[in-house]
């Protein structure tokens, strides 16, 4: 029997209701597929993925599913947001036409293809709701497997929520952290290593985390068989079964056809999750497909008789219909009654998504005829013109793009013609009202956003000398950080019990507790999800992977899910994740790589930083912590014992974002670099001095955002020449370094020079000191590279060297 939260037992009566409530959602979650996929076929929408045969399983998760709770979960789980309220008939379409106002596709305003879903976490200000007053859902993205990291910080902050006292705003986020992570996954990206991953983090960590496997038998066209061991996800996970004295999971199986047995199981797992902070797997399996993986094939092709007939048997929602029909719940004809009415409302929120949909772009249409009509008139190019209106206004279902491509065209034949200043303004407004739709919010448009942190300058006793080493300022800052800010902890490998590899965090875990400076094991990605998925909860993560090689195992996540969470919810959501690395010039193929072309052009929408000292870095992050935006600080490897300046005002100097630092002056060529390279240009620049050549060196200190007052240039304008050195491969950085340079400052207009990089050579650092010398950029190569600049400059004063 189905009891209520308090406990009392419902009646008959209340149940009845209850049930023929939940099969109401299920049978619209399943007429929205149905038409949906035809509303593609018609061509009206691009593509379409759908929850079809899941139905019955995710009303089951749904009951169990309270406020303050977070689902992270995949492409199929309409139902299940029907259920908690947070997706109509109407939304639903609206996100398969791609509608770009967000008060019709709430979801992601177009952004993503319809089946993503999301909720708002925050208001119109960038400020927190209150989490815990709503039912919540992370923001989906397509990569298979991928939702599995963030599902791990999003149950791993109700552990920190219920364990650590004294965090800012806890309210807002976690009531005494009895908050479930709920995660949904198809079996087959079960065989993907980011769901392993996680699974054994879950493990470790015990986090109160559900995750709901639904397994229909097939990925795409390829059977369980070719997927997973004995062809059973749970099967091959009974070694993470708790067991009496270890960590591990609760497994738990059951059919997803069986209503009842499926709302039981989603109360066991929910309060075994809740109340413990024990990990559940639940494998919901013997679901189907009705149509097949999308709307790009039929599954027909690669499902024989007998399975396609047992799929019509055992569909949910015919076993709901035949469960119903035994317990007397509802007659036959009153489900037909049920099946009609669905029909009927979700042709009619179909309709009314495409009329809102549509009906401001034919208006748009209407209006841009209108002003070609006019412009035609007079036009030497009149019946041109009028074939173009005549082609656009033929039109049923404009696009946006169809629109403007018309009037660009006409804007060409109406050159030196009357009514081409209007054209050419309407152009103008049409294309930034419009492009705004497609790509606001990449980054934080509030007032919190990286530019809100203003500059302060670390504070000195005035005999201060460079006697500290550069580690000791990191441990220092992140102790009073730490202080500071009570709601920020940090992880990562060898992160908590030793302090870190380069000992940045000594004594640190013995002070604040092994939740807030914690050892993590070796896995890169769910790291990285820990971090999002906390951050997500209001909590302020530093992520530290070891060293910058190593941000390639955590690259996918980076890039597809932290880096695009703002852009894809049009600013509804927000995890402003700190990850913390070290690099450059060590030794080794695998240990001193420079991959920052691959992470500046992979993780737009993360600021990336690249301070050349510890001071620099610390103050990156005390600037971080008072904004809402994730960052990447890259730390240099060989600065840690390097010695500097003591400050006075740990947690409280702030390096400004996006700003440059002109180290040395000069008149001759500017020098532009970042990180470990600047100590050799700057003693390159030394050298070149005494032969008479005067360089300006330029620390870039933050490759996003580049150079926001475009200093760089101003010096451009005064030495004429310009050198980018790097230590990534030739036409990494270096291209993006001169690609905002010349192209996006005009630089160009002052040079003199052909503009140059100098880099690491293509293959990988070899190792030893030799191999550093050999594969990246030296003194030597700097000295040579500018001196042959100005050879070619004045060939008499600087004769050839070589």
């Amino acid at each position: 029997m189905i009891k209520e939260k308090n406990n009392t037992t419902l009646t008959f009566e209340d149940f009845k209701t209850e049930v023929l409530s939940d099969y109401k959602i299920a049978t619209i979650s399943r007429e929205c597929s149905l038409l949906g996929r035809k509303e593609v076929l018609t061509g009206k929408a691009k593509f379409g993925i759908f929850g079809d045969g899941k139905e019955v399983p995710q009303l089951a998760m749904a009951k169990a599913f309270k406020n303050g709770d977070f689902r992270s979960g995949y492409y199929r789980d309409q139902t299940f947001m029907m259920a908690i309220g947070e997706l109509t008939m109407q939304q639903f379409f609206a996100g398969l036409y791609g509608h770009t106002d967000i008060e019709q596709e709430p979801m992601s305003a177009g952004r993503q293809m319809g089946g993503h879903f999301t909720t708002h976490s925050l208001n119109e200000d960038g400020s927190w709701k209150d989490l815990t007053k709503q039912k919540n859902s992370s923001a989906d993205i397509s990569p298979t497997a991928a939702q599995m990291p963030r599902l791990l910080g999003l149950a791993q902050a109700s552990k920190i929520y219920r364990q650590v006292s004294g965090i800012t705003n806890a309210a807002n986020f976690s009531v005494e952290g009895n908050e479930i992570a709920w995660g949904t996954i198809g079996n087959a990206s079960t065989s993907e290593g980011l769901f392993f991953e996680t699974i054994n983090a879950a493990g470790v960590l015990q986090v109160p985390m559900v995750m709901s496997v639904w397994d229909d038998e097939y990925g795409i066209s390829v059977h369980a068989r070719y997927q997973t061991t004995k062809e059973s996800i749970s099967e091959i996970l009974k070694g993470y079964q708790r067991e009496n004295n270890t960590n591990g999971f609760e497994i738990l199986k059951v059919k997803g056809w069986d209503y009842a047995e499926l709302i039981a199981t989603y109360e066991k797992a929910a309060s075994i999750a809740r109340e413990k902070h024990i990990p559940v797997l639940i494998h919901v399996n013997e679901l189907t497909q009705p149509q097949g993986h999308s709307s790009s094939g039929s599954h027909e092709r690669y499902k024989d008789s007998n399975r396609l007939a047992w799929e019509k048997d055992f569909d949910c929602l015919r076993q709901m219909k035949l469960w119903m029909i035994a317990i007397n719940v509802a007659s036959p004809e009153e489900i037909e009654a049920i099946d009609s009415q669905a029909k009927k409302d979700v042709f009619e929120a179909k309709k009314a998504a495409w009329n809102a949909f549509i009906e401001p772009i034919i208006e748009e249409q209407k209006e841009l005829v209108s002003l070609l009509q006019k412009i035609a008139e007079t036009s030497k190019n009149k019946e041109r013109i009028l074939k173009l209106i005549t082609d656009l206004n033929s039109i049923k279902s404009p696009l946006k793009k169809e629109i403007l491509v018309t009037a660009r065209k006409v804007l060409r034949l109406a050159m030196n013609e009357k009514g081409k200043e209007e054209l050419s303004l309407w152009i103008t407004s049409y294309t930034n009202k419009t492009q705004q739709k497609f790509s606001s919010n990449l980054f934080s448009e509030t007032d919190l956003n990286v530019f809100s942190a203003e500059k302060v300058l670390p504070e000195y006793s005035e005999n201060a000398k460079e006697d500290t080493d550069g580690r000791m300022i990191l441990r220092d800052n992140f102790d009073a950080i730490f202080t500071k800010y009570p709601e920020t902890l940090i992880f990562g490998e060898d992160a908590g019990n030793i302090g870190d590899v380069n000992q940045g965090l000594e004594g640190m875990q013995e002070k604040y507790g092994e939740l807030r400076v914690a050892d993590v094991g070796i896995r890169e990605a769910t790291i990285i999800g820990q971090g999002i998925g906390m951050a997500l909860r209001g909590l302020r993560p530093i992520a530290e992977i070891q060293y910058l090689d190593y941000l390639l195992y955590a690259i996918q996540i980076m890039s597809d899910d932290l880096a695009t969470l703002r852009y894809r919810t049009v600013g509804k959501q927000k995890a402003p994740l700190i990850i913390r690395t070290r690099g450059h010039r060590l030794e080794g193929i695998w240990h001193s790589g420079s991959p920052m072309g691959m992470i500046i052009n992979a993780i737009r929408g993360i600021h990336v930083l690249v301070p050349r000292n510890m001071t620099q870095a610390a103050g990156f992050y005390n600037s971080l912590l008072e904004c809402d935006e994730p960052a990447l600080v890259i730390e240099c490897l060989n600065g840690y014992r390097l010695k500097e300046k003591m400050p006075l005002n740990y947690g409280e100097f702030k390096t400004p974002i996006g700003v440059v630092e002109t180290l040395k002056e000069g008149t001759d060529i500017t020098l532009v670099s970042y990180g470990s390279t600047l100590r050799l240009v700057q003693q390159a620049a030394k050298e070149l001095l005494e032969v008479g050549i005067d360089c300006e060196v330029i620390d870039l200190q933050s490759l996003l955002p580049f150079d926001i007052n475009q200093d760089v240039v101003k010096s451009i304008s005064k030495t004429n020449r310009l050198l980018v050195v790097d230590e990534d491969v030739p036409g990494g950085a270096s291209a993006y370094i001169l690609q905002q340079i010349i192209e996006q400052q005009d630089a160009y207009t002052y040079l003199d020079s052909k503009p140059q990089t100098l880099t690491a050579k293509a293959h990988r650092p070899a190792y030893g000191t030799d191999g550093d010398y050999f594969s990246k950029p030296s003194a030597e190569d700097i000295f040579e590279k500018v001196y042959g600049m100005m050879n070619e400059v004045n060939p008499s004063k600087f004769p050839s060297l070589y």
